[in-house]
């Protein structure tokens, strides 16, 4: 009974570093998070390894007002073996995902 509840735990924390990691992106000593423009991006990681607009989506505000913006796909990397993809809607960062190289 006591491994299952160690294991449930473990199951448990790893989910929620997971969680974590994807919503933040440290490059350097810099920290960015999900929300930053694409400038703020820029100053602190500098200019990415690549650019790829793909694409628009239309987005409905809080009050109903449709607005279509610029989807762009930003990579870093390789750093030790990882790249680091960061999207943008409307330049906000929507997502960051990491695979290894």
């Amino acid at each position: 009974m006591q491994k299952s509840a160690v294991l449930a735990a473990l199951t448990i924390t790893f989910c929620t570093l997971h969680a974590q990691a994807s919503s933040t992106f440290r490059c350097g000593s810099n920290l960015v998070s999900l929300r930053a423009s694409t400038a703020e991006v820029q100053a602190k990681c500098g200019e990415p390894t690549s650019r790829a607009p793909t694409g628009y989506k239309e987005l409905v505000d809080e009050y109903g007002f449709r607005q279509e913006v610029q989807i762009e796909e930003w990579t870093y990397g390789p750093t030790n073996g990882m790249y680091h993809f960061l999207r943008f809607e409307g330049n906000r960062l929507s997502n960051i995902d990491s695979e290894r190289g």
